[in-house]
């Protein structure tokens, strides 16, 4: 039997009814758990009314608190130890996505990965490296782990926007350019946004951009 953790959480659409004709996964960051972005589903349904959202809670118990969950431990906040929890990460991300396709009979082509903060680090660390390339990816106050690494482990090269802003004290917008740089020279099709006086937030513009990103990935338009 497998010793990959299945994970579980809530649940959107499709807003329209039917069957399911893309997919978009949620992956939230440090310490909360899918309710904190399935939330912004319904802000990007409009775009995409045959969604199917889902927002899994990330698989261990959060190390720093008694609620929530994480992708991976971050003691030490280190570049080694993100690597390190990314990599043990991916396996189960990935089984993930593999169910959630084959449950709404989709490809990868109709899937994009939507991540916030340490959600950000594993849907860039995951997408990159899947043998076929998913949608896009988009990345809410986040960073780029294991840049050093990319260029010879990248399997694919899906559309990338990340979106920072420019008063987040937990990971800072200096880290943007650097991830932009990276992704740009492994030769992914990434766009970075820089929001003024936001922290380690999501705000409206934000969510617009995230709109306007997944109406031009899918050919749609945007209300």
């Amino acid at each position: 039997m497998s010793d990959i953790p299945t994970l579980i959480g809530p649940e959107f659409g499709p807003a329209g009814g039917g069957a399911a004709r893309q997919l978009v996964i949620f992956a939230h960051g440090y310490g909360a758990d899918g309710n904190d972005l399935i939330g912004l589903a319904p802000h990007f349904a409009d775009i995409l009314p045959n969604a199917r959202f889902v927002a899994p809670n990330a698989p261990y118990p959060c190390e720093e608190g008694p609620f929530g969950y994480q992708w991976f431990r971050l003691a030490e906040r280190s570049e080694p130890e993100m690597l390190a929890g990314a990599r043990a990460a991916q396996p189960i991300l990935d089984r993930f996505i593999e169910t959630e396709l084959e449950t709404a009979g989709l490809e990868e082509r109709h899937l994009v990965l939507i991540g916030f903060s340490q959600g950000t680090m594993i849907s860039l660390f995951t997408g990159l490296r899947r043998q076929r390339p998913v949608a896009g990816i988009l990345g809410y106050s986040g960073r780029l782990v294991g840049a050093e690494a990319l260029a010879g482990e990248i399997r694919c090269r899906p559309p990338v926007v990340l979106v920072n802003g420019d008063a987040d004290e937990l990971v800072p917008a200096t880290q943007q350019p650097a991830a932009i740089a990276a992704l740009q020279g492994a030769g992914v099709p990434t766009q970075g946004h820089i929001r003024p006086g936001l922290g380690h937030s999501i705000d409206q513009t934000g969510v617009e951009i995230g709109r306007q990103f997944l109406a031009r990935i899918f050919g749609v338009s945007a209300p």
